[in-house]
C-alpha cells in the first residue's frame, strides 16, 4: 500500500466515513425507503450477536421479517437472541450456532438449512474478523482469510439454491472502504509472502476480495441482486476489539451502531434497491468507486475469474 494511497483514502474518511460525513449524507435519504412492511420474507444474517450485524436483525425484525441470527459464540448469541426479542417483540427470530472460520461447518450448515427451510430472501454476510498475527489452523487455513473470504464464499455459494427459488433474494456482504488501498492479490490468498505479517492488510486484501467476489456473483447469477457495501467507521465492539489505538484516536468522530447499520438495513429491506444494477458497492444509500482516483488498483478479468477459481477448488475440499 503506497503512502499516497493511504494518505488519500484517510482524507477522504475523514471526510465521508466519520459521524459528521454520515449526518452530511442522511439529508440526501428518502424516510420511506425503510417505511416497509417485509412480513413474509426470511432473513440469515451473519455475525448477528453484536454491532450492526445485531442492529440490521432489531430493524429487520422490527418490519415483521423472519430473521436467522448466525454467530460463533453460543452464550452472546443467546443474549442477542434474546434481546432482540424483546425489544422488538417478535418471535420470528432464530439462533444458529456457527464458526465462520470453519469451512467444514459453513458448508454443512448451507446444506442443511437448504433442506430444512423452504426460502430465503435475504443473505446478510456480516461475520468478519481482523487477526494482527498469522494463525494458521488445523485445516491449513489463515484466520482472516478463513473467515472474511472463504466462509463467506463457501456459506453464499451453499445457499444459492435456496435463493434463487425465493421470491426477489438478495446477497449483501458488508466489506469496508479499507479495501480501497489494495489491489487484488490472487498469488498469496493466505498471505504466506507477506513480511511482516500486517492484519490490518490482510483485512484489506480480504475486503478487497469481498466486492470481486460480489461483482462475480452478480454477472453469474443475475436473478439475485448482489451488493457489497461500507459501513463507515463505527463504534462496534470489533473496532474497539481489533484497533484499539484506531478507536482511541477517533472515538468521538466515529459513527453509532445505528449509523453505521443504515445502509446495511436499506439494501436489505427498502424496495428501491431493486431498481440499482447488481454488484455495486454501496455508501451511505449510495454506489460509490471501489477505487482511488490514480491508484492502479482494479484488476484483470484474468485475476477475477482466477480469484473464484482458486476458491472453488479451496472449498471443494470441505464439502461433503
Amino acid at each position: 500500500m503506497s503512502l499516497w494511497r493511504n494518505a488519500v483514502w484517510f482524507i477522504k474518511g475523514m471526510r465521508e466515513y466519520t459521524n459528521s460525513g454520515y449526518a452530511a449524507a442522511a439529508k440526501t435519504f428518502d424516510p420511506c425507503d425503510l417505511q416497509v412492511d417485509v412480513t413474509g420474507r426470511t432473513f440469515l444474517i451473519t455475525g448477528a450477536n453484536s454491532g450492526i450485524g445485531k442492529a440490521t436483525a432489531e430493524e429487520v425484525a422490527k418490519r415483521g421479517g423472519t430473521v436467522h441470527l448466525v454467530c460463533r459464540n453460543p452464550t452472546r448469541g443467546e443474549e442477542a437472541l434474546k434481546d432482540i426479542m424483546e425489544k422488538t417483540g417478535s418471535q420470528l427470530v432464530h439462533l444458529h450456532i456457527l464458526d465462520m472460520a470453519q469451512p467444514r461447518q459453513v458448508a454443512d450448515f448451507a446444506g442443511k438449512f437448504c433442506q430444512e427451510h423452504d426460502r430465503l430472501h435475504v443473505l446478510v454476510n456480516n461475520a468478519g474478523c481482523m487477526i494482527n498475527t498469522r494463525e494458521v489452523s488445523a485445516d491449513g487455513l489463515e484466520g482472516n482469510f478463513a473467515t472474511n473470504t472463504l466462509g463467506t464464499y463457501i456459506l453464499t455459494t451453499g445457499l444459492l439454491p435456496l435463493l434463487s427459488q425465493s421470491e426477489q433474494p438478495r446477497v449483501i456482504t458488508v466489506s469496508s472502504g479499507g479495501m480501497l488501498p489494495s489491489k487484488l492479490n490472487i498469488k498469496d490468498l493466505q498471505f504466506e509472502q507477506m513480511r511482516p505479517f500486517d492484519g490490518t492488510m490482510a483485512y484489506s486484501q480480504n475486503k478487497r476480495q469481498q466486492v470481486v467476489m460480489t461483482e462475480q456473483w452478480a454477472q453469474q447469477y443475475p436473478t439475485i441482486h448482489f451488493s457489497s457495501c461500507h459501513p463507515g467507521w463505527a463504534d462496534t465492539p470489533a473496532v474497539r476489539t481489533s484497533m484499539p489505538d484506531f478507536h482511541q484516536k477517533m472515538k468521538s468522530r466515529l459513527r453509532s451502531v445505528e449509523q453505521g447499520a443504515d445502509t446495511l438495513v436499506w439494501l436489505s429491506v427498502a424496495e428501491a434497491v431493486a431498481k440499482q444494477p447488481g454488484g455495486l458497492f454501496f455508501q451511505d444509500r449510495a454506489p460509490v468507486s471501489k477505487h482511488l482516483p490514480l491508484a492502479w488498483t482494479k484488476s484483470t478479468k484474468q485475476e477475477e475469474a482466477g480469484l473464484m477459481q482458486q476458491l472453488e477448488e479451496i472449498a471443494g475440499r470441505f464439502k461433503s
